[in-house]
């Protein structure tokens, strides 16, 4: 296990096995953070060791392995509390990533407090998890769920929602950090204007928690959720973190065994927090995968990390300027870890394969988040996307790729 007391990219890289390989007779060049982060020596071990050594349920078990497979779980959930920042670990609710987290809040805390004529917005940016959740439950209770508007530079318009807010919206839903243009909202000020009229605040943490250190406290959010695999985690583990006043309020989102107190016929009682959202065995290794890159982060200086993260972004940003017929995608006030662009006479699907040719992992589409592609009238675009084992060369081999690209179009 390496242990880092300085930043250092390239010797960061020797952590991550798979960044090794050859993609089609190149060196891999992985560009496609934003949609999954790779993973450290750390976490693969660590699930292997839950596996080989303490595989067992958790809870209520009657010996050694489930003992040490519940202190491994339990452990976890500090873990993602300290992370946070959490009061308690009672506000760590265990999802299988952000989606879930925010269908929790959505169908739970929804159906128990909206009512018809109420309002849920939303930005004109959010990723359809942020979006479809709300439409169903505003569907079932007659509320009706608003885009925030968004600057064509891809800001949320401050002063529109500060208009658009009144004693009907009783929930405002957005983005730490925009997965399509890598747009960082200003998050605080979002907050406080929700919370001065009134409403509550969910936040959408999926694309932030990979880049910087997230303080639920000093934000003054109601929800927060994010997914394990976008922070070098496992897939299919995330966590919802939830004030604990709101989430002792809530209905239970799933029935069966560890949610409840007593089962009869007569009647069921709940269990307490956090327990009451955790119905079924859980993902007790992607717990464990997901407590190991957490501690994996701690041992990096994050902010050293951060600033690694933003120079490549502006030396990417300086190398596009040069490159003709090539369309940035996005250019708000502040952004982090995505690059959004289009490639004039080319579709976004087209450039991804001619880039995966020479070894360039990127990402295109519309990135789930149709809106703000409507919005600027495309089908979607090319994203790269940057995690802190990202260097220099991956960049030069991106634009150098593309020139070829350019050549192939010709």
């Amino acid at each position: 296990m390496t242990n880092h007391l300085s930043f250092d990219a390239d010797s960061i890289r020797k952590d991550f096995p798979i960044l090794a390989q050859e993609v089609n007779g190149h060196p891999l060049v992985y560009l496609d953070n934003a949609a999954t982060t790779q993973k450290p020596n750390a976490v693969i071990d660590a699930i292997s060791d839950y596996y080989r050594g303490y595989n067992s349920n958790v809870h209520r078990g009657a010996h050694s392995l489930s003992d040490r497979a519940t202190l491994a779980f339990e452990q976890g959930r500090e873990a993602v509390a300290g992370f946070l920042n959490s009061p308690s670990t009672k506000q760590v609710i265990w999802t299988r990533g952000t989606t879930e987290g925010i269908n929790l809040v959505a169908s739970s805390w929804g159906r128990a407090n909206l009512q018809a004529g109420d309002r849920i917005l939303v930005s004109a940016l959010e990723h359809h998890s942020n979006i479809v959740p709300w439409q169903l439950i505003a569907a079932e209770k007659d509320a009706t769920v608003e885009p925030i508007p968004v600057t064509d530079l891809g800001d949320i318009q401050l002063d529109a929602l500060e208009s658009m807010l009144d004693e009907r919206v009783k929930m405002v839903s957005v983005a730490h950090v925009s997965n399509a243009l890598g747009t960082v909202n200003p998050i605080e000020k979002i907050i406080g204007l929700a919370k001065a009229a009134g409403s509550l605040v969910m936040i959408d943490g999926a694309q932030a928690v990979a880049h910087w250190n997230v303080d639920v406290q000093a934000l003054g959010c109601d929800f927060y959720a994010f997914s394990g695999h976008k922070v070098f985690g496992p897939t299919g583990i995330g966590a919802l973190w939830g004030r604990e006043d709101l989430l002792n309020s809530m209905p239970p989102y799933h029935g069966g065994g560890e949610m409840i107190e007593q089962v009869s016929f007569d009647g069921t009682t709940f269990n307490g927090l956090p327990f009451k959202f955790e119905a079924g065995t859980p993902d007790i290794a992607g717990v464990i995968g997901l407590r190991a890159a957490i501690e994996y982060l701690a041992r990096l200086d994050r902010q050293a990390a951060a600033k690694h993260e933003d120079q490549l972004l502006h030396y990417m940003w300086n190398k596009a300027d040069s490159v003709g017929g090539l369309k940035r995608v996005g250019q708000a006030e502040k952004v982090a870890g995505v690059f959004s662009f289009l490639l004039e006479g080319a579709h976004p699907a087209d450039v991804g394969m001619l880039l995966d040719q020479q070894g360039v992992a990127v990402r295109t589409g519309h990135h789930c988040a149709q809106p703000i592609m409507a919005q600027y009238k495309i089908p979607g675009t090319v994203r790269a996307s940057l995690a802190l084992y990202n260097t220099k060369e991956d960049i030069d081999r991106l634009f150098s790729a593309l020139e070829k690209v350019k050549g192939f179009l010709v």
